[in-house]
Formats: C-alpha cells, sequence, structure tokens
C-alpha cells in the first residue's frame, strides 16, 4: 500500500460540505491539509473550525495557493465553477495528481439528474483543461454529513477511483484507505467518469426517500 502520511493534500473549494468533510476525516488521520477557497479569509476561518473539530494539522488560503503548495489536489468546486477555476490552475497543478470529486447534477421538482457535460464527465473536463496533471476521480459518493460528524468512528463504504495512472490511483485509493471504515476501490480509466458522476443521483434520491446517509460497498473484492 502506497504511504501518503507525509503529503500536503489541497482541497479546492475546501469551504464547502464535500471539501470539508473529507478535510476533517484527512486531518483526524495525521496528515497535512491546505483549504483552498476563492476567499482566502473563508478558507482559514473554515480551516480553524476543521482543525478545532479534528485535533490536525489544517490551514486555509486562496485556491491558487493551495493548489500551489499541495502535493495532491482535491477539486471540491460547485460544478458552476469548475471549468473556470481549474481553467486558472493549470500552472499550479502541473505534474501533480488531481482527484475530481465534482458531480454535475441538476434538481427539478422529480429530484437530481446527471447533466450532460460536454467532455463526458467532470473529470474529463478536468484532464481536458489539466493536461500537464495527473487526473483521477473519487469520492463521489461519501455522505458529507457522516464525514463532518466525528461520532461516527467508522465510515461504511467503498470510493470508487478512476483514471488511467496506476501510480495516481493506487496514492488516492490510499488516501480513502485512511478513513477509517472507507476502502479505496479501483473502478476503471477515467472515461468511465460519467456514470460513476451520474450515480450520485441515485444515491441522493435513496437518502431522501429512505432518510440515511447511503454509500456504495463493492463485493467480492
Amino acid at each position: 500500500m502506497v504511504d501518503v502520511g507525509n503529503l500536503t493534500v489541497g482541497v479546492l473549494g475546501g469551504t464547502g460540505a464535500q471539501g470539508k468533510g473529507l478535510a476533517i476525516r484527512w486531518a483526524q488521520a495525521g496528515l497535512r491539509v491546505l483549504l483552498g477557497s476563492r476567499s482566502a479569509e473563508r478558507a482559514e476561518q473554515v480551516a480553524q473550525e476543521v482543525a478545532e473539530v479534528s485535533g490536525g494539522s489544517v490551514r486555509g488560503c486562496d485556491n491558487a495557493r493551495c493548489a500551489s503548495e499541495a502535493d495532491v489536489a482535491l477539486v471540491a468546486l460547485p460544478w458552476e465553477a469548475h471549468a473556470e477555476t481549474l481553467r486558472g490552475l493549470r500552472a499550479e497543478l502541473s505534474g501533480k495528481i488531481v482527484i475530481d470529486c465534482v458531480n454535475p447534477l441538476g434538481f427539478d421538482g422529480k429530484g437530481p439528474y446527471a447533466l450532460e457535460v460536454e467532455e463526458g464527465s467532470a473529470a474529463q473536463q478536468a484532464e481536458a483543461l489539466l493536461p500537464d496533471s495527473r487526473v483521477t476521480a473519487a469520492f463521489h459518493h461519501v455522505s458529507a454529513v457522516t464525514l463532518a460528524d466525528t461520532s461516527v468512528s467508522h465510515v461504511d463504504l467503498d470510493v470508487l477511483v478512476l483514471g488511467d495512472d496506476r501510480e495516481a490511483t493506487d496514492l488516492v485509493r490510499a488516501l480513502a484507505d485512511v478513513i477509517p471504515g472507507v476502502r479505496g476501490v479501483y473502478g476503471g480509466r477515467l472515461r468511465n467518469a460519467h456514470q460513476v458522476e451520474a450515480l450520485t443521483a441515485n444515491v441522493i434520491a435513496i437518502n431522501r426517500r429512505y432518510k440515511a446517509h447511503a454509500g456504495i460497498r463493492v463485493t467480492d473484492v
């Protein structure tokens, strides 16, 4: 298994629920975490909150500094800001492993549904905008509520990790594994990210119907 203990993980869009939740769990596991945001002031405020909850090492800064100083970067941006933000961070993310967890979803009276993405998926859009980075896709189906609830000591789910770079997907799987109860499972090439992102709409529908925080488990692996 890949040793990730010495990594600094940057969370772009780290003031949102998903980014903040993963930051809490990674900081609890002893990783150094950088929270990025459009507003450095807001990032610093949330980083202090995460540090207090997790007892770990967390700093806040703007997205550009977060991308520059991180060893590996998680993209937890709102879909509406995805392309514009990543387009401006190409230099800072050059040569780095990038994990895209963005789900392009719409919501109407019938509930959540997957949006069409010109490149095929959010992860493939990231790959197109960051040609010098090693783009992966993961952490799409993790409940932000569960992540933020530190009374939940065992997070019962698998994280599907997609990508075309074996070394990169192994490292991302290891980042999943440091969260107690979570297991990183290789889920295929990046071209298959669309259906993984889209499945989030089904998970949200399940959670709404059953008032749960459901995750995904892969059997016989």
